[in-house]
């Protein structure tokens, strides 16, 4: 044991209580820090789905005014596309699919002249 002098100075009845002690506060720490800096944590541990939670805060952050949509988010696709959900005041939802440009290579550097 490379620090079993350790024990000649504090004893171990004292020392093994704190360092457990100062386990558990700093589990205990970053579990309270996880919990409340991400929406998906909640969502699992309750049964949801995944993002759920996002799409609720937005729809009651943006339902203070009447005319304007209640949520609007986005979703990746798998093949690199974004859908767009946008929850209108009335309740109803409306979906729109962004695809990605396809930007052509040029096949030979343009010459910029004087």
């Amino acid at each position: 044991m490379n620090n079993a002098k350790m024990w000649l100075v504090v004893p171990p009845a004292v020392g093994v209580p704190v360092f457990l002690g100062a386990v558990a506060v700093g589990s205990f720490a970053v579990h309270v820090a996880v919990l409340s800096n991400t929406s998906w944590v909640a969502d699992f541990l309750s049964g949801n789905e995944l993002g759920s939670g996002d799409k609720m805060a937005a729809a009651q952050a943006l339902s203070a005014n009447p005319d304007v949509a209640k949520a609007a988010y986005a979703t990746e696709m798998p093949d690199g596309s974004r859908e767009l959900t946008v929850v209108l005041p009335d309740g109803t939802s409306v979906k729109a699919t962004i695809k990605p440009d396809v930007v052509a290579a040029v096949s030979t550097p343009l010459a910029i002249t004087r």
